[in-house]
């Protein structure tokens, strides 16, 4: 699968199609009947230059967006190293403005992707009807679709484009209007989209996955519009959980390894990484692995310890029989023969407070992760530079580390949504006042995951709290965080360094760029 999607990668480039941040260059191809697409690889290789786009920076600007800003990540400097002008500890904060760097760049990412696909969907319009034709035009709305869905949920009123060429003209749209946009796509696109599940339309949408966008979008429209939509909600997930054609995996922790892909029968929508693509921009183990820790998982690379998470939310996981626990690295670290992980380095380098005569002594010490992560240097969001401010926090190794990539790119896939998400959407929208359908209820639903995940015992009862801390430990690194502390009302909570509990930053401000390259749009309030 991953093969397909680097020949599709590889025309994109070719037909010059990719997204650019030029959004007025003419269109001039025209499509004849002489000329592909005609046949349905046809349509999926035209449509490559969208997939391209959407898988380019989901995991780098979009994940710190989206888990830097809670509780369950934070990316310190530790010696100086990370700082980077202090983008992370705004994140970390909420202190960020219209200039930091990773807003901009994830605005740009979406609306350029968006961008491409009205570029791919003005081509592909040109063909010869066929259902393949109608099949891919249905595919390239609702990925962008799902990028109208990103763009609402971190900026709110945002311009919607459906021409190429025009989005550095399109007008701010309210959000309860970006709702209503993104709704009608999807819902016009579920006719045409694939009942298929597997290889076959792996790392494209099916009926599926626009359902679950629009399972998400109900979830939340308390938020999005004021209006709440339970039974909406579950009316979505049904379409899902009745279909038959997904399940809760037994085996947790490789969903996520580096051979995942179209066998794992959680997957929706997934993200297909190549680590040998060009732009492969997938490396969680650079950000989330000790520097320590590169020989024990044969690495190419010195991963840069920079990733942790804070003990407020580690302490979600608090049930010893639950599997999900594994995806943290914490305590003493001992090789794969049990040896334990040693460091050279001397008294002073281990502790750069240490003032004794003998401070550089040399010192062999065993690696331990430790849970605090301490701000030492409040100036510059620094940990201190020394062995114990880089063993500081616990790491998450979700996506399991890559050796077999020659670079710190990586092979797993990342993603989107799973089936588990459905039965945890399905399972809060009645707990919030939806009715029950099929025989499931709110613990019905959510025993089934967690008879996957634990052996302690099922639950008899549930609270919106806990299904909260399930979601926090089913979820956790898969850039869900942020919607579900808003949603359960924890954003403004306090956590780590950060003391800001002002409700505007609930959505992101509108970059200086993207105000300068488009002067009909409107910034958010407070920025």
């Amino acid at each position: 699968m991953k093969k397909i999607f680097q020949l599709i990668i590889t025309i994109a480039s070719i037909s010059g199609l990719m997204a650019c941040h030029d959004l007025d260059v003419p269109v001039t191809t025209q499509l004849t009947p002489d000329i592909f697409p005609q046949t349905p690889t046809q349509f999926i290789q035209a449509a490559g230059p969208t997939y391209n786009a959407f898988r380019q920076n989901y995991s780098t600007d979009y994940w710190f967006l989206q888990s830097l800003s809670t509780d369950e990540a934070i990316l310190p400097a530790r010696g100086g190293n990370w700082y980077d002008g202090g983008r992370y500890e705004q994140h970390h904060k909420h202190t960020w403005n219209q200039d930091n760097p990773h807003v901009q760049s994830a605005w740009s990412w979406l609306t350029s992707t968006i961008s491409t696909s009205n570029q791919n969907i003005f081509l592909i319009s040109k063909a010869p009807e066929s259902p393949a034709k109608q099949t891919s035009l249905a595919e390239l709305r609702t990925m962008r679709a799902m990028c109208y869905f990103m763009m609402m949920d971190m900026w709110g009123n945002i311009p919607i484009s459906t021409k190429f060429g025009d989005t550095t003209t399109a007008r701010t749209t309210a959000r309860a209007d970006v709702f209503k946009f993104i709704e009608k796509e999807l819902q016009e696109s579920i006719p045409n989209l694939s009942t298929v599940v597997g290889q076959e339309t792996y790392g494209r949408p099916n009926k599926y996955t626009a359902y679950t966008i629009l399972a998400k979008m109900y979830l939340n429209a308390e938020v999005y519009t004021g209006t709440a939509r339970w039974n909406d909600a579950i009316i979505a997930c049904d379409n899902v959980i009745s279909s038959g054609k997904y399940a809760i995996e037994s085996d947790y922790r490789k969903m996520f390894f580096v051979n995942n892909g179209p066998q794992i029968k959680e997957f929706i929508f997934a993200i297909p990484y190549d680590a040998s693509a060009p732009n492969g921009y997938m490396f969680y183990a650079r950000y989330s692995l000790p520097r320590s820790l590169r020989a024990k998982y044969s690495l190419p690379f010195t991963p840069s310890s920079a990733a942790s998470t804070l003990p407020e939310f580690y302490a979600y996981f608090n049930d010893a029989k639950d599997v999900r626990n594994q995806q943290w690295i914490t305590g003493k670290q001992f090789d794969y023969k049990g040896n334990p992980v040693m460091v050279s380095t001397t008294k002073q380098g281990y502790d750069e407070d240490y003032k004794g005569a003998d401070a550089g002594t040399s010192l062999s010490y065993q690696v331990d992760i430790t849970p605090d992560v301490i701000i030492k240097k409040p100036a510059t969001f620094d940990l201190g530079n020394d062995e114990k401010a880089w063993n500081m926090g616990y790491r998450n190794n979700k996506f399991y580390a890559d050796s077999t990539s020659a670079t710190r790119n990586q092979n797993n896939d990342v993603p989107i949504f799973r089936y588990a998400d459905v039965l945890l959407m399905k399972a809060e929208a009645i707990a919030r006042g939806g009715s029950a359908t099929n025989g499931q209820t709110a613990i019905s639903l959510v025993n089934e995951v967690r008879s996957k995940r634990t052996t302690s015992t099922a639950w008899t009862s549930v609270t919106l709290q806990q299904l909260y801390e399930e979601r926090a430990r089913e979820f956790t690194w898969e850039t869900w965080h942020r919607n579900d502390m808003i949603r359960f009302g924890k954003y403004e909570d306090t956590w780590g360094a950060k003391t800001d509990k002002d409700v505007k930053k609930r959505l992101f401000p509108i970059p200086t760029n993207a105000l300068q390259l488009n002067r009909s749009l409107t910034q958010n309030p407070g920025y």
